[in-house]
């Protein structure tokens, strides 16, 4: 991409209130209960729900069920190669994994889901900054359409999803407010900003650093006014994304004749 030279548009061309174009792609695991491949501009997510027929030991007998999320950068996703985490998983990543997790049971009812355990995995095929939100952002709509297919094999009476959820970052460079931040701006960010929010625009998480000199009020209700218009957008392209799933996907397969509840 040739970066631009106009001084009032960003390196790939977006004015300041644009975030980059976002699209999914349906089911590329096989196995999986759903799967959806998020990009957002050169950022890429390969986003999995599967199932597990029980919880974990701590909530056994309590009738309600529990998401568990994991994630990881893959060893070319980045410009120089990342080791695999095995063993002993960096602090950013823990912090991110749960943050993933907490963000999606924000929109499920777990007493409907019953005693089982949604396992979503997020794995980062390409990192060019919002890994984290895009991963959410993604992990959602599996979500969505995973819970379709339970219901479609009988599994779930009712849809145990409460909430529409998606996530973006915002932040200061040079003393602007910028929605949706590339690795270029995200490098050099004076304060970097991930929201999440649900389908009401009401926040589930606010995650924010001054990297550099503290930030103002009026600048943090600036960067959260930019949230707002990116989360809003990105839940169109959610809702878009389940309506346009193809043939023989578990939202198709809903909305079959027949076919009991929906999304």
């Amino acid at each position: 991409m040739t970066p631009s030279t106009d001084p009032n548009l960003r390196r790939d061309g977006r004015t300041a209130t644009h975030q980059r174009p976002v699209q999914f792609q349906w089911d590329p695991l096989g196995f999986a209960l759903s799967s959806v491949l998020i990009a957002t501009g050169q950022t890429r997510v390969l986003c999995s729900v599967c199932l597990q027929e029980e919880v974990p030991r701590w909530r056994r007998g309590s009738g309600s069920g529990w998401l568990s999320a994991e994630y990881r950068l893959l060893p070319a996703s980045t410009p120089s190669r990342q080791s695999r985490e095995l063993m002993k998983l960096s602090g950013r990543t823990q912090e991110i994994q749960r943050l993933i997790g907490r963000s999606l049971r924000a929109a499920l009812d777990l007493e409907a889901l019953g005693e089982r355990t949604l396992l979503v995995d997020c794995d980062v095929l390409q990192a060019d900054a919002g890994t984290r939100t895009a991963s959410i952002t993604g992990a959602w709509v599996a979500l969505a359409a995973a819970i379709a297919r339970l219901q479609r094999q009988q599994l779930l009476t009712s849809s145990p999803l409460k909430h529409q959820v998606a996530a973006i970052s915002v932040g200061l460079v040079a003393g602007e407010a910028l929605l949706d931040l590339d690795y270029s701006e995200d490098s050099r960010a004076d304060v970097d900003l991930n929201v999440v929010m649900d389908d009401q625009l009401r926040l589930l998480e606010i995650q924010g650093t001054a990297e550099g000199a503290p930030f103002s009020r009026s600048q943090l209700n600036s960067l959260l006014d930019l949230a707002d218009g990116g989360i809003h957008s990105l839940q169109q392209a959610q809702r878009q994304a389940l309506d346009a799933a193809p043939a023989g996907s578990p939202l198709a397969l809903l909305a079959e004749p027949g076919a009991g509840g929906s999304t």
